[in-house]
């Protein structure tokens, strides 16, 4: 029996190994597949996911007057009543009795110049006066003596018991008499009006409110030197400058090509820049018949119906010119967003506001009525932000991004 030739056999290494590669290589390609399947799908998801970029702005208020507004200005306060009130005398200023903010009536004294030597001279004027008085009754008691006298000596004369000489002398008497009553009376007049002459000049010396108003400034302090017209070196002209604040008004430019817009009487709203949420009722008191050549403007007096204590002189001001005058409701403030932010959905006006998460929440805002630039709705309230021009894609409840400029 012959024995078997083990050499011929043998294991083929070369094709396990070629299994196993396969086997290998295959896994490798499984593996990546489904890796990139997952990434495949975070990315679909993040970018299902991911903010939309939106353009916001804010909710604020508007005012109904704003669809009746013809033509709008700016300008400032004014009052048409004022003064810097001086004195016609020169003098130390020895009290002052205001200051700034101070409110005051006509005739009320609010400065005093050092007046005691005008004083003296108005004492000794009115002293002058009773002396010529006093001469006057002396002078009135010699008339009355003299009259007598006459009256005895013609009786005398009558009887032939004296000469035609004592008659004339009782006559020369009498009319001497007379005569020095109308000089003491002249005197006395000269004396008055002395007197009236010192007391203008101590007058002087005491500064007056011209009218009702309030002290706007306050130019002089006790003891600078006050003159007329400020002529002198180191002195004072004003002590204060005053306005009457019943007579304020807005000075307001239009321009000439939008003049004939204007007319006297045409209500207004005024805004003051100092209290922009203030609207107040005016009218157009008249129109200067000057144009101002370097800006091709008129100035236009406006006068206010609404009173309040808080309009100040040099405040500036808008003005609005209404085509008619407004209503009571008109006058209240609505809630008003910009056009772009509303938009039709499913029939409905709405709107999209954000939170605090950056989440889009639908809104109905009801049918918007246009009130200049803006649109009043209702549905949100004044600082709500709100998306403009809404994508279609957006929807209640989206995430979104402010969209950089």
């Amino acid at each position: 029996m012959d024995t078997p030739d083990l050499s011929q056999l043998s294991i083929d290494r070369s094709a396990k190994a070629r299994g196993a590669r396969r086997r290998r290589f295959g896994g490798k390609w499984t593996i990546g597949a489904l890796v990139a399947v997952v990434i495949g799908v975070l990315v679909a998801w993040r970018v299902a996911t991911a903010p939309i970029p939106v353009e916001t702005a804010t909710v604020t208020t508007a005012y109904p007057t704003q669809a009746i507004t013809v033509l709008n200005a700016t300008g400032r306060v004014v009052a048409w009543r004022k003064a810097a009130v001086s004195t016609k005398a020169t003098g130390r200023l020895e009290w002052l009795g205001v200051q700034e903010g101070t409110r005051v009536k006509a005739g009320d004294i609010i400065a005093r110049l050092e007046n005691a030597d005008v004083a003296a001279a108005r004492d000794s004027a009115v002293a002058n006066i009773a002396a010529a008085k006093a001469n006057l009754e002396q002078g009135e008691a010699e008339l009355r003596d003299a009259d007598v006298n006459l009256r005895r000596t013609r009786d005398l004369y009558e009887k032939k018991f004296i000469s035609g000489a004592a008659l004339d002398t009782a006559v020369a008497r009498d009319e001497k008499a007379k005569a020095a009553i109308a000089a003491q009376k002249a005197g006395i007049g000269v004396a008055q009006a002395n007197a009236r002459q010192a007391q203008v000049a101590l007058e002087q010396t005491l500064i007056r409110a011209p009218f009702d108003g309030i002290v706007l400034t306050k130019n002089a302090n006790v003891g600078d030197i006050l003159t007329p017209f400020s002529s002198a070196t180191d002195s004072k002209g004003a002590v204060v400058n005053m306005a009457d604040m019943a007579t304020l008004e807005v000075e307001a430019d239009v321009s000439e090509t939008s003049i004939a817009k204007v007319r006297p009487g045409m209500p207004c709203e005024i805004q003051l820049d100092a209290y922009p949420d203030m609207r107040l009722r005016g009218s157009v008191s008249r129109i200067v018949p000057t144009v101002d050549r370097t800006k091709a403007t008129l100035l236009v007096k406006v006068s206010f119906v609404d009173q309040d204590p808080r309009v100040l002189p040099d405040m500036s001001a808008k003005v609005a010119f209404l085509e008619r005058e407004a209503r009571p409701e008109e006058r209240v403030p609505v809630v008003a967003v910009r056009p772009e932010a509303v938009v039709e959905r499913a029939g409905k006006s709405v709107a999209f506001t954000i939170d605090a998460k950056d989440v889009a929440h639908e809104v109905a805002v009801g049918k918007p009525v246009k009130l200049g630039d803006l649109v009043e709705v209702s549905g949100v309230k004044p600082g709500d932000k709100v998306v403009l021009k809404p994508p279609a894609k957006l929807a209640d409840g989206a995430r979104v991004a402010e969209a950089k400029k």
